[in-house]
């Protein structure tokens, strides 16, 4: 360690904090800082409930002042972390929240910084209990240590790290606006092929022209991870919707549930229609077979067509609120717009494949320098709090 720095716990650096009850003062007005009021993309307090004490909620009780930090104990690796601004001060928030209010010579910024360290967020994981509501308690979070340099040292860090931050924060967000472009440039052209129809195209609902077929239920105890003698992909939507090279295989229950690379294979709940292809083996019952068999059209258009916005965001709303679903009647109501003439559909084929490789390959740059700035916050991290900064 640094010269001159100390190691200390949080609680040796923090003040003790107040608790309230607003229900005692039933007419009086506060802000409310719930959980959900504290974005962990920006780190700060967006948004807060205007309540009369009567009104409070049972976890209402937390008391917090200007430049306390707030850190929710409820999934704590989500790292819904902010700073107390003036207009808050002597405001409510959760239970759900640890306050964090530095001592007396000790940078309340520095502190803040700490709560994003490698260190600090991996002995958060480690600590979380929980399988639906992982959390850490206060004892958790207090008995963290933290290097403690001197005061003048602290501030310049935090200088360091709040110019540094504030330039990656303008860049990630250019760079998550230039990904969304690079993805819009796609669907507005997706959305005019089909938009703007040419002579000789015709409509037909899509369970006219083709058939549905669901996947197979396979138990986790019969899957294995590794390919031998009878055994075949076993194809689930994590593989379509992230890729993973936790890659399943199972005994081959027969051509029924199987589909070729070319095959159009739709999510049948969770994030219904989302379409997938380019894999060969046996669906899982969460998912749909899309099987031509009138021969109107080819696969390679009607993946275009059912990749749409407007199709998806018809798909993806069926079923409940809790658990969105996909039936085969609702599949089957939709209705396919095409070109009779085979070279037009290749030809529209064509220029999307080609439009979307390149909006893809601006995608992949945008993705990367959007890693690379969030590796750049955590080495200043890192460098801040060993003393290297």
């Amino acid at each position: 360690m640094k010269k001159g720095w100390q190691t200390k716990t949080l609680g040796e650096v923090l003040e003790k904090t107040e608790t309230v009850n607003p229900l005692q003062s039933p007419n009086t007005e506060f802000d409310y800082i719930d959980v959900s009021s504290v974005s962990n993309t920006t780190f700060e307090i967006e948004e807060t409930q205007r309540l009369k004490g009567k009104d409070a909620p049972s976890r209402a009780r937390k008391l917090v002042r200007t430049n306390d930090i707030i850190f929710a104990t409820i999934r704590p690796t989500l790292q819904r972390i902010a700073v107390v601004p003036e207009h808050l001060d002597k405001q409510v928030c959760s239970t759900g929240y640890f306050v964090l209010r530095p001592k007396q010579g000790i940078d309340h910024r520095f502190v803040f910084y700490s709560l994003f360290t490698e260190d600090f967020i991996g002995q958060m994981e480690s600590l979380q209990k929980g399988a639906s509501y992982p959390a850490v308690t206060d004892g958790n979070v207090r008995a963290q240590a933290i290097p403690v340099p001197p005061l003048p040292e602290q501030h310049r860090i935090v200088a360091i790290l709040d110019e540094a931050f504030a330039g990656i924060a303008t860049a990630k967000a250019s760079a998550g606006k230039n990904l969304q472009n690079a993805r819009a440039i796609f669907e507005s052209y997706l959305q005019s092929v089909f938009t703007q129809q040419g002579k000789g195209w015709m409509e037909k609902r899509l369970d006219a022209i083709a058939e549905f077929s669901q996947g197979i239920q396979v138990g986790l105890a019969d899957q294995s991870n590794a390919p031998a003698v009878g055994l075949v992909r076993f194809i689930r939507i994590i593989d379509y919707t992230q890729g993973t090279d936790d890659i399943r295989y199972v005994q081959d229950p027969g051509r029924r549930y199987w589909v070729e690379k070319s095959d159009i294979v739709m999510v049948r709940y969770g994030t219904p229609g989302l379409v997938g292809r380019g894999i060969e083996g046996v669906i899982a019952n969460n998912l749909f077979k899309i099987s031509i068999v009138d021969g109107s059209l080819t696969n390679d258009f009607l993946a275009h067509f059912l990749g749409q916005q407007k199709i998806q965001n018809y798909l993806s709303s069926q079923g409940s609120s809790t658990m969105p679903a996909l039936t085969f009647t609702q599949l089957g109501a939709v209705t396919v717009s095409f070109p009779n003439d085979f070279g037009e559909q290749n030809e529209i084929v064509s220029k999307l494949d080609s439009l979307r490789e390149v909006t893809q390959r601006l995608a992949r740059i945008y993705e990367q320098k959007l890693a690379a700035l969030e590796a750049l916050k955590k080495s200043l991290l890192n460098q801040a709090f060993t003393g290297e900064l």
